[in-house]
C-alpha cells in the first residue's frame, strides 16, 4: 500500500487505519464496549454500527464513570478555515447523540487562534469571522444552551492563564517529536498545543473527546501531563473517527480547498447534483453491458462510501444496495441519483435550521 500521511493539519494518501492504531498507540472499539453503550443508550448510532468511529482511548473508564454515577463530560472542536462541509459536521452529529444519550455537558472549542497561527494566508480577523459562521452551522444541529458551552479561543478571556499552566509542563522536545515542529516554526504554533488542552480541565471528572483520529497527537501530550495540572486530572479519554474521503477518490479526506472534492453545507441542490455527477468516483464498469454482466465494485466507490458513512441509516437497504451493485442489478447513475437526493434532503433541512441562527443565539452559548 502506498505511503500516507496523517497530521492534525494534513491528511493524504490511502489511510491505513489499522496502522494508525499501532502508530498512535490507541485501541479498537470492541464489540463488548458497543454492547455496553447500546445497553445504556438503547441503540447504536450509525457511526458506531458502521465503524466510522473505530478507535478509542480509555473508553472503559468513561463507561465506568457513567455507571458509578461520577459521570463524565464531552469536549470537541472545530478550526475555522473556510466553508464547512459535510465531513466537518459529522463529529458534531455524533457528539450531540452522545450528549443526549448520556445527558452530559459539552464544551466546543473554536480554534480561530490555531488557524491564524498555522495558516499564513489568514488574518485573525478572517478566522474570527469564519468562527461565527461555523458556530451557526454547529448550532443548527439543535444543541441546547443548558448544557452546551462554546469556547472561542481568541474571545474567551480565560484561555491564556489556563493554557499557561499546561504550557509549563509541555516540553518543546515533546511537541517537536509529536508534531514535527522546527526552528523555523512560529512560536504561536509551538504554544498552541497548550491551548488545545484547556477544556480538558473545565470539570473535575473524566473527559471524553470525540474527534477524527488526526487530532489524537494533542491528546497524547495532554494525557502525559494532566496529572500535574492543578490538583491533578484523569487522563482524557478519546473516541476517534475515520475520515470522509473526497469525491474524487478514497485517498485523503474531504477538503474545502480542493475544487470538486467536497459537498459544502451551503451548496445548492444544483451544485450538489453537478459535483456528484462530475467528480464522484464510482466502482462501475466501462459500459452498461459490462456492469450488468460483471457487476460493480462498491468497495472502490465513493458514492457507496458516502451512503454507508453518512446518508443511508437503514442497514437492510444499504445491504440490498450493496448486493444489487455486486450483482449488476443497479447502475452507477442510479446510485448517484439516490445519493444526490439524500444529500439535498439533508442539506435542505440543515440550511433552514442555519438560517434561523442569529448572533443573539450564538452569544447564549459563548463562554465569556
Amino acid at each position: 500500500m502506498a505511503e500516507f500521511e496523517v497530521t492534525p493539519w494534513d491528511v493524504s494518501g490511502h489511510v491505513d487505519y489499522d496502522k494508525l492504531v499501532k502508530e498512535f498507540g490507541t485501541d479498537y472499539i470492541t464489540d463488548k464496549q458497543l454492547k455496553e453503550i447500546e445497553a445504556i443508550t438503547g441503540d447504536l448510532h450509525i457511526y458506531l454500527r458502521r465503524k466510522l468511529f473505530y478507535s478509542q482511548r480509555d473508553l472503559d473508564a468513561v463507561l465506568k464513570a457513567h455507571k458509578s454515577g461520577k459521570g463524565f463530560f464531552l469536549y470537541t472542536g472545530r478550526g475555522p478555515s473556510g466553508d464547512m462541509h459535510i465531513g466537518h459536521l459529522m463529529p458534531f452529529i455524533f457528539t450531540k447523540w452522545l450528549q443526549e444519550k448520556f445527558k452530559v455537558n459539552l464544551y466546543i472549542q473554536i480554534t480561530d487562534d490555531e488557524k491564524f497561527a498555522f495558516k499564513q494566508n489568514l488574518s485573525l480577523e478572517d478566522t474570527r469571522k469564519m468562527a461565527r459562521e461555523d458556530i451557526a452551522n454547529i448550532l443548527a444541529l439543535g444543541f441546547s444552551p443548558k448544557n452546551t458551552f462554546i469556547m472561542q479561543d481568541s474571545v474567551y478571556t480565560q484561555t491564556y492563564p489556563k493554557a499557561l499552566e499546561w504550557s509549563k509542563y509541555i516540553n518543546f522536545s515533546t511537541t517537536k517529536a509529536v508534531f514535527g515542529f522546527e526552528n523555523a516554526t512560529n512560536i504561536a504554533s509551538i504554544f498552541y498545543p497548550a491551548v488545545q488542552c484547556v477544556p480538558i480541565t473545565f470539570e473535575e471528572k473524566q473527559c471524553l473527546i470525540p474527534s477524527a483520529i488526526d487530532q489524537d497527537p494533542y491528546w497524547r501530550i495532554a494525557r502525559d501531563v494532566s496529572h500535574k495540572i492543578g490538583k491533578g486530572y484523569p487522563k482524557t479519554a478519546a473516541i476517534h473517527s475515520k475520515f470522509i474521503p473526497p469525491l474524487s477518490g478514497l485517498e485523503g479526506k474531504m477538503s474545502s480547498s480542493i475544487e470538486g472534492s467536497t459537498i459544502k453545507l451551503n451548496d445548492t441542490p444544483k451544485e450538489v447534483k453537478n459535483k456528484i455527477n462530475k467528480y464522484a468516483l464510482t466502482g462501475g464498469q466501462n459500459t452498461v453491458e459490462e456492469q450488468r454482466k460483471k457487476g460493480g465494485n462498491p468497495e472502490g466507490c465513493v458514492v457507496f462510501e458516502y451512503l454507508k458513512m453518512l446518508m443511508e441509516e437503514d442497514d437492510k437497504l444499504l445491504e440490498e444496495r450493496y448486493k444489487n451493485c455486486k450483482g449488476g442489478k443497479v447502475l452507477c447513475g442510479e446510485c448517484k441519483q439516490y445519493l444526490i437526493e439524500k444529500l439535498n434532503a439533508f442539506l435542505s433541512e440543515h440550511q433552514k435550521a442555519r438560517a434561523k441562527i442569529t448572533d443573539k443565539d450564538i452569544n447564549k452559548f459563548l463562554l465569556k
